[in-house]
């Protein structure tokens, strides 16, 4: 189902308001990246970009086209490890946020 755009406009203005919010989401984005749903944590990378940052501001920070970028991140983008890392690393400048991965053993 597409999204409309009152819901974008309606995240965007929440994104832009609210910090945890934004943590949050690229936060979620990343899990969803880890746990192997890359599908799902690239369209929610996508719309924090879209949200906050913006294409061109991230394409100039991580040195890769725009347009490149948005591929990436697009439903048919296959970013390599380096470009995925460059952006989430660009991203959590952006946010000053640190992301860190905890393990934990699930059940067997």
């Amino acid at each position: 189902m597409a999204l409309t755009r009152e819901f974008k406009t309606t995240i965007a203005a929440r994104a832009q308001r609210d910090a945890r919010f934004r943590a949050a989401m690229l936060t979620e984005a990343v899990n969803a990246l880890l746990a192997g749903e890359v599908d799902a944590g690239k369209a929610m990378m996508r719309d924090y970009v879209n949200a906050t940052v913006g294409f061109e501001r991230l394409a100039e920070n991580v040195r890769i086209p725009s347009k490149s970028v948005q591929r990436m991140l697009g439903p048919g983008g296959n970013p390599t490890a380096q470009n995925i890392f460059a952006i989430i690393q660009a991203l959590q400048e952006f946010e000053s946020l640190s992301l860190e991965v905890k393990g934990r053993r699930t059940a067997a």
